[in-house]
């Protein structure tokens, strides 16, 4: 199950901040873009992800976005941002990751992956050596896959929760 834990667990993508990846030692992140920044149906990045965007870049992070969605989508969601991207990455494949990273110019171990799913974003992370960052999904589809999927999902963040709880009390 270490492979499916992430290293973190936020409420928000935008619960990551400067001290917190100083912390991590993460000077890059690869971002998955739908249902982590903005739900499907946004095609642009609100203000709010834009201000996110700029107060880290200010401070020296650099971006990439690695999604499993189709081009128009990815090349849209960045046009007024203009980081590197990977569509249809075939996540938890690592080989788009890494191709991220070598874009942004960082090595594995101060790079960090955001996505909303387990099975997808903290897997693809942890093939390519890398922390994964978790987020719940910003607006969850209702079909069965995705229905089953989180279930699935469900003993991995209980677990997770039980060893940050245990980490806390000592």
């Amino acid at each position: 199950m270490g492979w499916c834990m992430p290293n973190r667990r936020l409420s928000k993508f935008s619960d990551v901040t400067c001290a917190m990846l100083a912390e991590d030692g993460v000077r890059a992140l690869v971002l998955d873009i739908d249902n982590t920044l903005e739900p499907y149906e946004n095609p642009d990045p609100t203000e709010a992800t834009l201000a996110w965007f700029r107060e880290l870049g200010d401070a020296g992070i650099r971006f990439a976005f690695v999604s499993n969605n189709g081009r128009a989508r990815v090349e849209r969601f960045n046009r007024a941002l203009g980081f590197p991207y990977f569509y249809k990455a075939k996540k938890p494949f690592a080989k788009n990751v890494r191709r991220a990273m070598q874009a942004m110019g960082v090595r594995p171990e101060e790079t960090a992956l955001m996505g909303d799913q387990i099975f997808t974003d903290v897997l693809a992370a942890h093939a390519a050596g890398i922390r994964a960052y978790l987020v719940p999904p910003i607006k969850d589809k209702t079909d069965v896959f995705t229905r089953c999927k989180r279930l699935l999902e469900r003993p991995i963040l209980r677990r997770y929760d039980r060893r940050q709880k245990k980490e806390e009390t000592q």
